[in-house]
């Protein structure tokens, strides 16, 4: 019985696995079918593979400054979101402060809204401000949907850990910001790194903001790169399927190299003290 239920469970996880990686498995074997052959027939393989599709997603469009400008976003969005949410969800997990809760609950709610919803007065924002078409016009709408979400989940890195150290450190003479940064940030490194691989992944993904505000191909992310493939009177499915594999794979890698420490952040998330 045991050895069927092993079975069985591999069975599953295969399955799962198919399920999971079956739209990207199905855009990559498009991505290498000839142009006629993506419309002319259902076949997972084809008998002539060839490159041109990803030779066209270079050449027809700037796709590698698509790729270069969302880098850009994304990183500086992440490195500047875990900063403001570092200090703050240490200031209301650590620091006596009344209304904690409230001011947990206000950042939740504000991580609700939907996009639409604030897209016009961020619009509005950006564009007084005269920082449309620029990297920054894209980083504070960007900062904006994930800050809440980054405080919330290092608050719960910052509540696992001990307060008998910061304690200690506090009899050793050391100030607040000296107990952040010396004992508190390296205690919950792996929170801040899972933390930041998720903002990163959002801000890399996001379509609306960027659609609005960069309107100058120059500016656009890949997502909307993407999505300015077609044309008026066609959609060159194997151009947009190469492209998604290329802007895919980097974070793929990412993920791959890095789940380890992902992994450890959200498991020591939710470990009982």
């Amino acid at each position: 019985m045991k050895k069927r239920g092993t079975v069985g469970f591999y069975i599953f996880l295969v399955v799962f696995v198919f399920l999971v990686m079956f739209p990207f498995i199905w855009v990559f074997l498009t991505s290498i079918k000839p142009v006629n052959e993506i419309f002319s027939s259902f076949k997972w393989f084809t008998s002539n593979p060839t490159l041109s599709s990803y030779e066209a997603a270079l050449t027809n469009r700037p796709l590698l400054r698509y790729m270069l400008n969302s880098y850009v976003v994304s990183m500086l969005t992440t490195v500047l979101s875990l900063t403001f949410a570092a200090f703050t969800a240490y200031a209301v997990t650590r620091l006596p402060i009344k209304g904690k809760g409230l001011i947990l609950g206000l950042v939740l709610a504000a991580s609700m809204f939907p996009q639409i919803a604030i897209i016009s007065p961020m619009f509005n924002l950006v564009t007084n401000l005269g920082l449309r078409n620029s990297y920054l016009g894209l980083i504070i709408p960007y900062i904006t949907i994930s800050l809440p979400l980054a405080i919330w989940i290092l608050s719960t890195f910052f509540k696992k850990i001990p307060y008998e150290l910061e304690e200690s450190a506090k009899l050793d003479g050391a100030s607040p910001f000296q107990t952040f940064r010396k004992i508190i940030l390296p205690l919950a490194t792996p929170g801040i790194f899972t933390t930041g691989i998720l903002v990163f992944i959002a801000a890399w993904n996001e379509y609306l903001f960027a659609l609005t505000i960069n309107s100058d191909d120059q500016w656009r992310t890949v997502p909307v790169g993407i999505s300015m493939y077609q044309s008026e009177f066609s959609i060159p499915w194997g151009d947009i399927s190469a492209a998604t594999v290329i802007v895919t794979i980097p974070i793929v890698v990412l993920v791959l190299i890095f789940q380890r420490r992902i992994v450890s952040g959200l498991t020591s998330g939710s470990v009982k003290e």
